[in-house]
């Protein structure tokens, strides 16, 4: 088994813990290691799509599969994302907007985008046509930009 084997296995067993612990889990956790658990994933979920978006981009060279994996840790991350924001986790350190509990529905909605232009991505990258690899990334960063734009506090320009 290569390098890169291990790595698929590893990064495919991580999304399966992920789907099935997150329900469970976050439920009995302390509001605060709610957010902070939260705020790792959706970091994580930007670093990957940060690292397809410059592999889709021309910017850097694939090496090994590694555009794939990326974008399968963005699709195991958006399963569920309205699982990262149980009742409870609204108090202390979040940048979440009381929005996502008092508006749930259109929460879920933008959730659900969120987790279908992932999987679109996925289907495109697989399929292996940039033309439309290009399109489902843009289309996976416009849902993300619109969840954010009303469902998370604006970050501060440095």
């Amino acid at each position: 088994m290569t390098k890169h084997d291990v790595r698929k296995r590893f990064i495919e067993l991580g999304a399966a813990v992920f789907a099935v612990a997150l329900p469970l889990g976050l439920q009995a956790s302390d509001p605060q290691d709610i957010i902070k658990y939260r705020q790792a994933v959706m970091k994580a979920n930007g670093g990957h799509l940060a690292a397809a978006g410059a592999i889709i981009q021309g910017k850097v060279d694939e090496h090994q599969g590694q555009l794939a994996e990326h974008v399968r840790a963005v699709q195991a991350i958006n399963k569920d994302i309205p699982a990262l924001f149980p009742d409870g986790s609204d108090l202390g350190e979040t940048k979440a907007l009381e929005a996502v509990w008092n508006k749930r529905a259109d929460f879920e909605k933008r959730a659900k985008d969120t987790r279908e232009k992932s999987e679109a991505l996925a289907k495109a990258v697989s399929g292996g046509d940039n033309k439309i690899i290009v399109a489902r990334l843009k289309e996976l960063q416009d849902a993300c930009k619109a969840c954010h734009k009303d469902f998370r506090k604006e970050e501060k320009k440095k």
